[in-house]
């Protein structure tokens, strides 16, 4: 075990294998949706973008 891990406790060093063992689960699908939700940028165009569509403020498919 390395230097960092030995300090971390007991309870934080099993979540973290948890955490590890959900993500080598993780389609590919899933992966890229975790990757777009972590990318503050992208996550906020959807986010933008959802609100438009609620607001109705966006451009019809016809207008593009």
């Amino acid at each position: 075990m390395s230097g960092t891990l030995s300090k971390v406790s007991g309870a934080d060093l099993v979540n973290l294998q948890r955490l590890a063992h959900l993500l080598k689960g993780l389609s590919p699908a899933e992966l890229e949706t975790l990757e777009i939700l972590l990318d503050e940028e992208a996550y906020g165009t959807i986010t933008q973008s959802l609100k438009e569509l609620e607001d109705k403020k966006g451009i019809p498919i016809g207008e593009w």
